[in-house]
């Protein structure tokens, strides 16, 4: 099977997971559970694309697996019982009667984004076995990836079970970086790229890490969540914007902050 057909058969998948998505956040009126499927979505294709694509298939299946189940239950774990994220809110709000089949159209947007990604991943896939050493560092960038994003979250965790109302997080990764774990992200999809160069056309794998750092700095991720942080946190996320950088890290020992 072609890697065009492979991307194709994978964006019809998606789009058909997506449209299940919008049908669930219409009957539970809240979207917030869309971010999760469209991680459990992405990643279930994207293993059934990476062992039909080529050699080291079954190694970017396991990579893409545990990307997918770590990310999905961390967004699952945080959608139960929580009231709808406030970005979906907000467009729920502002496209007001126009809500629903505007909503089916940006998860539409939403699938077309996630069957991008498989091409990095359909790549990765037919990358030669055993690994060249370009490739095997790929996968240690990728696991630092998963490393990071994982530890990110934890701290957050642990952070907002201790923290009062209107604190910020700003210990351990979140003193040098606003967004450690899209930090994480953006490395997992960098290290995916790096294990598909060495494949026929693999330089196209860089879509990946490309596509995920504009969505994520410039689109849906640190825009929103910022103008939210700032609207409920106030001068305190102010203070901590200009003193950390919002993406790539700060290895200089950050200054001690009055409490």
């Amino acid at each position: 099977m072609s890697l065009i057909t492979i991307c194709l058969l994978a964006w019809a998948a998606l789009a058909v997971i997506m449209a299940g998505a919008w049908a669930l956040q219409r009957a539970l009126r809240n979207a917030g559970w869309v971010d999760a499927i469209w991680t459990f979505g992405l990643g279930a294709v994207g293993i059934a694309a990476a062992f039909a694509a080529g050699p080291s298939g079954r190694t970017i299946a396991v990579l893409l697996g545990l990307w997918s189940l770590r990310l999905g239950a961390h967004i699952t774990a945080r959608s139960r019982g929580a009231p709808e994220d406030a970005r979906y809110a907000a467009l729920r709000q502002s496209w007001g009667t126009g809500y629903e089949p505007r909503m089916f159209g940006f998860l539409q947007i939403q699938a077309a984004a996630a069957a991008l990604l498989i091409i990095p991943v359909a790549l990765a896939a037919t990358a030669p076995w055993p690994p060249t050493p370009l490739a095997l560092a790929g996968l240690a960038v990728a696991l630092l990836g998963l490393a990071v994003e994982a530890l990110s979250d934890s701290q957050l965790r642990t952070f907002r079970r201790k923290a009062g109302h209107g604190q910020v997080c700003d210990t351990g990764l979140w003193s040098r970086s606003r967004h450690p774990n899209y930090v994480g992200e953006f490395l997992f999809w960098v290290g995916l790229a790096l294990f598909a160069l060495p494949a026929a056309f693999g330089w196209a794998a860089l879509i990946g890490p490309a596509f995920m750092y504009w969505l994520l700095v410039h689109v849906s991720g640190i825009p929103p969540l910022e103008a939210a942080m700032l609207a409920s946190r106030g001068e305190a996320y102010a203070a901590y914007q200009r003193r950390v950088p919002a993406f790539f890290p700060s290895f200089t020992p950050p200054a001690p902050q009055p409490r």
